[in-house]
């Protein structure tokens, strides 16, 4: 089986006359744009250029991200791309000029575009005049744009000395995942010390970065920080609401997870570095096995996303293995015509046969979403990962099916730990970062606040089941610093990608439905697009389908538990 993904099916290389012809299109279609919306062309023009403009770039993004990707000293790429980059800001400096422009249309007259009109509407309400904004995008680059940064590289070169071994912090990390109580708990020590070391310049940094962020929601007149995330997920206040009335309900399942896992481990309750310790014991999975058991799992349910699955692997849309030079983790990523590019890390365990089931939802979704225009394609973080947990769902239900009684319980509390962190230790950001903007409206707060407010978190959020906790989270999670609010989001997706799956269980006849609500997902708010399959998301009732799911995981755990 080839290992590597083929990209000549999007350019030969880059000196070829396919790949400078693209490049060409895209800076002619800015140009079209830029003057079409000075000229206040037709909404039916300026759109049609909005498409082709995200059409035509599409693959020029994927191919060089892929290339640069696939081998950082691929110099080439990494110059294209920043080119690329470049190329771009003529069309971000076009923003505000555009969503003007929309926010004068008339809604009933865009068809299907209707959302792009009423969002424009909206955000046109919270702009500040152009100038202004035009400055506030320049000014990031050495405002939030650097406290970023300084977060990135600053972390990215944190050692700390476990046993007498100087190592990076990732890897450091990465030893909570040992089966050694003593490995763990010696790789906590070692963090929280690194992260001391470093409190200072990462307090500033966050100071830094919500600091700009508040004055800048005020100045385009929200009523708080996490309106503009709420507009930029496209769901209500109500619904986020709902989301979390469900989630503090149930809070105690999640409580009886952890107290069951500190059981086995021999404990009364858990430590920090507990959290991650492997239960059970795996089997090595060849990925010949990986793409078997994958295309069969989806295929009883969502024959298409089997077939999209099959497809992947025949025409090499994916780089498996890792090497040296390759960047670390997964990701999907639309390269056009429905098709998708894969780059993941494969090792032969369960573990990475559940992430790439988890990347080929993505692809899915991509192949879904080729049926609407280009501007449609868009789907905020709440409904971006909806196809990718059903994958994810069926394989493992698949999996836990035949698994023998140490890897059934290996996948089971594996996916509970991932679960756990996506509802727990997600609602103990959320809760940090609401406080933290409350806080620093008045002033900027000092690493001793930060640790206090996300020991307060963490209590709230795990109740009395962890003796230890990590003051020093709001140092170790980027999100903080490039994003504000990406933590609910994946709570979101979470729980309405689970309650989508309890659906489909229910109904056969839904597998038809789910792929339509993908196809449609950039062409609706959540409220609306969840309405149209009858679910409300404004209720806690909808979102506790999800937690059905999780709550039969646990009375499994418990069953399997000797």
């Amino acid at each position: 089986m080839e290992t590597t993904w083929d990209l000549t099916p999007l350019f030969p290389s880059l000196e070829s006359p396919e790949f400078q012809a693209a490049w060409e299109g895209v800076r002619k279609r800015i140009d079209q744009l830029k003057e079409q919306v000075d000229q206040k062309a037709p909404l039916g023009e300026v759109l049609a250029s909005l498409d082709a403009l995200r059409e035509e770039s599409t693959p020029l993004w994927a191919y060089l991200y892929a290339r640069f990707t696939a081998d950082t000293a691929d110099e080439a790429a990494l110059a294209k791309l920043s080119e690329l980059e470049v190329l771009f800001l003529d069309f971000a400096r076009l923003r505000p000029r555009l969503t003007r422009y929309l926010a004068l249309q008339d809604p009933e007259e865009a068809g299907p575009y209707r959302l792009l009109v009423e969002e424009a509407r909206e955000e046109a309400l919270h702009m500040m005049p152009e100038g202004e904004e035009v400055l506030a995008a320049e000014l990031s680059l050495s405002g939030r744009q650097a406290w970023s940064k300084l977060h990135e590289n600053l972390t990215s070169q944190i050692t700390a000395v476990v046993d007498g071994e100087e190592m990076p912090i990732t890897k450091v990390r990465n030893l909570y995942f040992r089966p050694e109580e003593e490995v763990r708990k010696k790789a906590y020590q070692a963090e929280l010390k690194a992260w001391e070391g470093h409190e200072v310049p990462l307090a500033y940094a966050l100071n830094g970065v919500k600091g700009e962020a508040s004055i800048l929601n005020q100045r385009r007149g929200y009523r708080d920080d996490l309106e503009p995330s709420l507009h930029r997920n496209r769901i209500t206040r109500k619904a986020l609401m709902a989301l979390l009335e469900a989630v503090r309900e149930n809070l105690p399942l999640f409580r009886r997870y952890y107290l069951l896992k500190a059981k086995a481990l021999g404990k009364e309750r858990l430590d920090w570095w507990d959290l991650f310790a492997p239960l059970g014991k795996g089997r090595p999975w060849s990925l010949e096995e990986a793409r078997d058991f994958i295309r069969e799992g989806l295929a009883a349910l969502v024959p298409n996303a089997a077939k999209v699955a099959e497809t992947a692997f025949q025409e090499r849309w994916m780089d498996l293995l890792p090497r040296k030079g390759k960047v670390g983790g997964a990701y999907c990523m639309g390269r056009g015509g429905g098709k998708s590019l894969i780059l993941a890390n494969y090792e032969e365990s369960f573990e990475s046969v559940s992430t790439l089931a988890h990347e080929l939802g993505h692809a899915y979704h991509n192949f879904a979403l080729a049926r609407v225009p280009a501007s449609l394609r868009e789907v905020p973080m709440t409904l971006a990962e909806t196809a990718s947990i059903m994958n994810e769902t069926l394989v493992v239900e698949a999996a836990l099916k035949e698994a023998s009684p140490e890897e059934g319980l290996l996948i089971l509390d594996t996916y509970l730990q991932g679960a756990a962190q996506v509802v727990v230790d997600i609602h103990s950001r959320f809760l940090f970062e609401s406080w933290v903007f409350e806080r620093r409206k008045a002033r900027e707060l000092s690493p001793r606040e930060f640790k206090e407010l996300m020991l307060k978190a963490q209590k709230e959020a795990y109740g009395e089941v962890l003796a230890t906790h990590h003051p020093y989270m709001w140092a170790v999670k980027g999100h903080y610093y490039g994003s504000d609010f990406y933590n609910y989001p994946y709570t979101f997706g979470l729980l309405f990608g689970l309650a989508l799956y309890q659906e489909a269980k229910e109904d056969p006849g839904f597998a038809g439905r789910y792929e339509e609500l993908l196809a449609t997902s950039g062409m609706y708010r959540a409220k609306e697009l969840a309405a149209r399959y009858g679910f409300d998301l404004e209720s806690p009732a909808f979102w506790r389908k999800g937690f059905t799911v999780l709550a039969e995981k646990v009375e499994e755990l418990e069953r399997r538990l000797p």
